[in-house]
């Protein structure tokens, strides 16, 4: 019989090491913020439009200067809170033909999904900044490597930490300035843009992470236009 294969930790195959002011940061120190952006039915628009819109992205991409990665996300809707909506309409509903109508309804609905998948696409921009200051140093090395490291006192421990946050906040706002380009950006265009909170992006990592499930609950997209 073959040894039993140690799979480790599941987490250690997440690369995020926190979540934090809107801000994914990930292990190796690199930061990330996630625009939603709403979709547009581009056949709908007229010739003008279109080439106006086209111009415009032209342009955007032009104007940016540091990578971008776009994803197209597909999920499958949760219409729990629906059904519970209609169902608190029943009860509040004086007249028993259209108690009896919602109730049909919400068993048609049901009946529905559990045959058809409702599937939802999200559009996402995600904004990275890679910070210059999680390059090698001897005080980083010695994190990895225990000779190097010093014994330190509660005074220079505080003041590291100190240090820590005020490049940490440094950085936010560098990657602030990237995102506020890349909003403005997609206005131009006609789009609508939601920068995701730190809720939003629990939730949607949440779903990537869990395919397998139906979301918790929805997220608020930007406008269709």
């Amino acid at each position: 019989m073959a040894p039993k294969q140690d799979l480790g930790n599941s987490l250690d195959l997440v690369n995020i090491k926190e979540i934090r002011n809107d801000t994914v940061i990930v292990k190796s120190g690199g930061m990330r913020q996630i625009i939603m952006v709403g979709g547009v039915n581009f056949a709908l628009k007229s010739e003008m439009e279109q080439n106006i819109m086209t111009q415009a992205y032209q342009n955007f991409l032009n104007g940016i200067d540091f990578p971008l990665q776009i994803v197209v996300h597909s999920r499958k809707v949760n219409i729990d809170k629906y059904i519970e909506t209609l169902l608190v309409r029943k009860e509040a509903e004086e007249s028993a033909l259209l108690q009896n109508q919602i109730e049909e309804y919400v068993g048609f609905i049901k009946g529905f999904v559990q045959k058809n998948a409702i599937m939802e696409k999200t559009f996402l921009v995600v904004v990275p900044f890679y910070p210059a200051n999680i390059l090698p140093t001897k005080k980083t090395a010695s994190r990895f490597l225990p000779f190097l490291k010093k014994k330190q006192n509660a005074t220079e421990e505080a003041k590291d930490a100190v240090e820590a946050e005020r490049i940490l906040a440094e950085n936010f706002a560098q990657l602030g300035q990237r995102v506020a380009q890349v909003t403005n950006g997609l206005s131009a265009i006609g789009l609508e843009t939601t920068v995701l909170n730190d809720e939003a992006l629990i939730e949607l990592f949440y779903n990537f992470y869990n395919p397998q499930t139906i979301e918790r609950k929805n997220m608020v997209l930007p406008q269709e236009k």
